[in-house]
Parts: structure tokens; sequence; C-alpha cells
């Protein structure tokens, strides 16, 4: 009766693996950054109103602000304008900082605030708000970014990006990684644009630029983009000219832009409000046929920058299905396993020293030997499969990897030739080819220790799901030995690069 508890509950563990990753599909967070223009100031009451039409028609997971100057004006705008009328959002932890500052609010039902961390510079700090999802626990690092305004000042917009870059080139390869706010760059030949986007030898510290406009941007050819300034006559703070500058922009590291873990979803960047219709002009002068007069009012009068935002996944998978018997599991004259038995599986990288880069959890079926394998953070690339099993010896895939891609569905099968696994490490049973079973302590050899274990179990006739029951019958018994035995003589070990 103990042991029939024993598989039940382990049934139940089993199955809430399989159905863990297949409970919510990928989760979509909207990231939004916003010049809030000197705030607080003199005339924030007035502001706060407009400022929550836009938020109402943006509906940000998260936004990042600029130009926020001091701990109550972040309290402010998250009481008077996030949450008034509800309590949807957070804020996370604000510092304050030489010059005017930046700020994270984000839905608490949808995300985790980590940390925030600064990156000083010469006039005011960069700051990497690091976040997570809510469903997936991926982590996000969002750098802010407000450099120094003025075209005079491009030498020093330049040194404000190699304090960043230093940071990002610093960051293991695969990390997911985003920067915003007010870049204040005027073409992509400014040295700071350039320094963003370069692909040095040796880290993957670059950003990716969505829109990949080239040459000076205040153009009319552009005029869909810009983002500064909401307005033609000068009233309060802010700066005049109406749109015709591309300061505000969102830009992502490689693993974002090779959809690991999280992924850019095309087509979500948007300047809010422009319509490419108002080139040097004021966003609010009718018609505005992106958002209509309402909500161009606002945006005219809260701020001289709009608000640019994208939609980044999270918990984007790629599926590869793996073919894979277990030897001890296997009936010949059945053509199947005598039991669905769980598995791990590695993706390495297919140079020296074939580091681990993504895991995953599945399970064997019986019949077809098929594991789904879903895999979350490992870029398309050249990868061996490692192969972990509760008692077999870890086997790898054929010499030189296999070319896996993201967003595709890819195949891979042990079981219909012996040069699929490296080394010919398998062995013919039938018709088929089966990874070796008897490791049962998992030192990667199967020798005398392995025998000895196995000798122990079965003295006791051991019942259950154990690591000593080879054949699968959930008994340790003189069938599960022999296999152990066996291998045990010819002392089969991993065989791998």
């Amino acid at each position: 009766m103990i042991v029939k508890r024993f598989i039940i509950f382990l049934s139940a563990i089993v199955t809430a693996v399989i159905f863990s990753d297949c409970a919510y599909s990928q989760n979509q967070i909207r990231i939004m950054t916003y010049n809030l223009l000197n705030y607080p100031n003199a005339d924030t009451n007035i502001r706060n109103p407009y400022f929550r039409t836009v938020l109402n028609g943006t509906d940000p997971d998260i936004l990042v602000v600029n130009e926020i100057n001091t701990q109550a004006g972040v309290n402010d705008f998250l009481k008077n304008v996030l949450n008034y009328g509800s309590a949807n959002y957070s804020a996370g932890t604000y510092i304050n900082g030489p010059d005017s500052d930046n700020a994270i609010f984000y839905k608490t039902a949808k995300v985790n605030f980590i940390s925030n961390t600064r990156i000083p510079t010469l006039l005011r700090d960069i700051n990497e708000f690091k976040i997570s999802d809510k469903i997936y626990n991926d982590t996000l690092r969002i750098y802010a970014v407000h450099l120094r305004a003025g075209d005079t000042s491009i030498v020093r917009r330049g040194a404000e990006i190699d304090s960043l870059r230093k940071r990002t080139n610093a960051l293991p390869s695969g990390t997911d990684f985003i920067v915003l706010g007010d870049f204040n760059i005027y073409s992509s030949n400014e040295p700071a644009y350039i320094k963003l986007l370069a692909d040095d030898p040796g880290n993957d510290g670059n950003f990716y630029d969505n829109l990949n406009l080239t040459g000076t941007w205040n153009n009319f050819a552009y005029r869909f983009y810009h983002s500064q300034s909401t307005r033609t006559r000068s009233f309060g703070d802010g700066a005049t000219g109406g749109l015709d500058d591309r300061f505000d922009m969102i830009l992502y590291s490689g693993a974002v832009k090779n959809s690991g873990g999280i992924k850019f979803i095309p087509g979500s960047y948007v300047t809010y409000g422009n319509d490419g219709n108002h080139f040097n002009d004021s966003i609010n002068k009718s018609p505005n046929n992106a958002v209509g007069q309402t909500i161009a009012n606002a945006l005219h009068y809260a701020s001289d920058h709009l608000p640019v935002y994208a939609v980044f996944e999270f918990g984007n998978e790629t599926v590869l299905n793996l073919k894979v018997i277990p030897e001890g599991l296997y009936k010949i004259s059945g053509n199947s396993l005598n039991l669905k038995d769980s598995i791990k599986v590695y993706l390495r990288n297919a140079a020296s020293p074939y580091n681990r880069i993504d895991s995953a959890f599945s399970v064997i079926d019986s019949v077809t030997f098929n594991s789904v394998l879903k895999f979350r953070n490992a870029p398309s690339g050249n990868f061996y499969i490692e192969t972990v099993h509760r008692n077999t010896i870890n086997t790898w895939s054929a010499a030189g990897g296999i070319i896996y891609k993201i967003d595709s569905l890819n195949n891979y099968d042990f079981t219909d030739n012996i040069s699929k696994s490296y080394g010919n490490n398998m062995v013919q049973l039938g018709i088929k080819f089966c990874i070796y079973s008897g490791d049962v302590n998992k030192d990667n050899v199967i020798d005398i220790t392995d025998l000895g274990i196995g000798e122990n179990s079965a003295v006791m006739f051991l019942q259950g799901y154990t690591v000593t029951d080879i054949n699968g019958d959930l008994i340790t018994d003189l069938n599960d030995l022999a296999i152990i035995e066996n291998n045990a003589l010819n002392i089969v070990t991993v065989i791998s690069p």
C-alpha cells in the first residue's frame, strides 16, 4: 500500500513537470519610456490629468521615466497619475542622483522589481533597473539613459555611452537587456549611437536598433519616428519647434534580438501620438490621425516629448522532439518501454569547453520514445545534445553537434542509428539503439560500485520507482542486476568531446 501511494505521488510530480511549462502561453509585456519634463514643478497639478490621459491610452506594464527629480515626485506620479482611481502600479527603488533622475514604475500583477543600480557619468546617472516577469521569472535588465542635450555635447554623449558599454560588455553572453530613454542623439553618425551598436570582439554588450534609420534623423523622411518636440510655442518648461527629432528610443541586446528567453515583438514599436503629419508642428494641431484630439492635447500639454513603447515576450520557448530509449526499459517483443520515464536534456556549445547553454525536462513516451523538450534560453546555433536519465549513462549526440533553430520545430532521433551518439556509445536491441542503463550512482561509469548498490537493493527486493529498478517493473531483482553486471563488465563510460 505504501509503494502504491508512493507511485501515485511520483506520478503527480511527473505530471506537474510535464504540464508546468504548458500552463501559460508566452507573457507579453509592454515597456514604455517617457521624458516627463522636469517633474514635479509648479504646474504639476495642472499636468497630472494630461499624464493620466496619456497613460490610460498607452497602458504600459513597465514605465521608465526621465526628468523626475525627487522621491516626492515619484510618490506623486504614482499616486496621482498611475494609481489614480486604482492600485495597479508600484514604483521601483528611486536613487536621487546629481542631476535629473530616472525612475521605474511597473504593474505588480505582471512584474517583479529586483534592483536599481546606478552607473555614474559626468552629468547624470544611468540606471540599471533589473526586473522579472511573474510567470516565467525571466530576468531583464533595463538601462535608463538621459544623455547630455545639445549639438555641442556630442563628445560627452559618447563618453556617457562608454560608461554604459563598460557595464554591458561585462555581462555574461546571452544576457537579456535593453536601453531606453532620452538619448538626445541627432543621427546614426554620432559617436554615442555608433558605440551603442558597435559589435566588439569578445563581448555581447552591444545593442540593436529595430528601426535602423541611417543618416540625420531631423528630416521629413523620418517624420513617423520623431518624439520631440510636441510644441511650437513656449509655455512653462520645454523645447519648442515641433516634431523633428528622434531623441527617445528603445534598443535591445543580441539575446533579445535572437529570441532567447525574452524577445522583441516585431511591429510593436510605437512613437505614441505621431501620425507622421506633424513634422515641425505641434502634436495637437488638428487632425491627429493616430490618437484623436483629446489625447493629442494631453501629449501637448503634459511634456515636450512623446512616449515610446515596444512589446517584449517573456517565456519564449523552442521545441526539440527527441527520441531516446533507455536500454533497461526497452521490450524488444513489443517495441515499447515498460513505463514512461522522465529525462533531462542539456544543450551544450559545440565548441570547447562545451558549456551548458540551456536545459529542459520532459517524459519519454513508452510507445513513440519521443520526449517534447521546451527550451527558452538558447539562441539559434550549433549544439550538442546531452541526455541525463536517472540510471543511464549520459549520452551525447553525434560529433559536430546539431543545428538548432529558435521559433522552429527541432528533431533528433538517437534510436535509429548508433552513429547518432557521440563515439557510437549505445547498444543495439532488436531494431533500436539504446542508451546504456546501470549508472545508478550517476558517476559517469557503470562498474562494480553500481552493481553493489543494485545487489543491496535486490536482497531486500526493493519496490517502487527507484534508481536500481533498471527495467521499470517497480521491483529490484536479478533481472535488473543482469543489466548492470553486463555493462559493468564492459566498464561502460560516458563518451564526450
